[in-house]
């Protein structure tokens, strides 16, 4: 689910995992109604990446997860997506433990352990799926950012080391 103004953004990795996973969708907009997204019974085997105060249910141990529901936007338009989508709070919620900081350099996050929507998708179906590594999808994305520092110059290169 993208902020509006993120899909506005050129560089938005949301757009880069929609395409990057068979069966992903992207979805723009505000307010959603769950029902009419994913119907009468939204809640079962549905998960919300996003970093929660208390653990999912279960652990570490796999879910039976159909879907993963991540939310792609600046941290205040993520924040403004759940106020705007109370729903949201109902499902359970897949917190990321990330070894690695964000490769995207060209934007920050105010959380240490914050990470590109990108980076986020593949690391949650990495803990989610088993037999399957889902890091080659950030091949395209980490091109991506050498491409727009490149573009940006050498003193952009100097002020965003890889």
């Amino acid at each position: 689910m993208q902020d509006p103004s993120e899909a506005r953004h050129a560089m938005s990795t949301g757009p880069l995992l929609a395409r990057s996973i068979e069966g992903a969708r992207l979805l723009v907009g505000e307010v959603f109604d769950p029902v009419a997204l994913f119907g009468e019974q939204w809640q079962a085997q549905s998960v919300l990446v996003y970093p929660a105060e208390t653990p999912t249910p279960g652990g570490d141990a796999r879910l039976e997860v159909k879907r993963v529901i991540l939310l792609d936007g600046t941290w205040r338009k993520v924040r403004r997506l759940r106020y705007c989508n109370p729903w949201l709070d109902q499902l359970a919620k897949l917190s990321l433990r990330p070894q690695e900081r964000s490769a995207y350099r060209i934007r920050k996050s105010p959380r240490a352990d914050g990470l590109s929507t990108i980076e986020a998708g593949a690391l949650a179906l990495n803990q989610l799926v088993s037999g399957t590594d889902y890091r080659d999808i950030l091949e395209v994305f980490t091109a991506m950012v050498e491409m727009q520092i490149n573009a940006m110059g050498p003193a952009a290169a100097k002020n965003h080391p890889p």
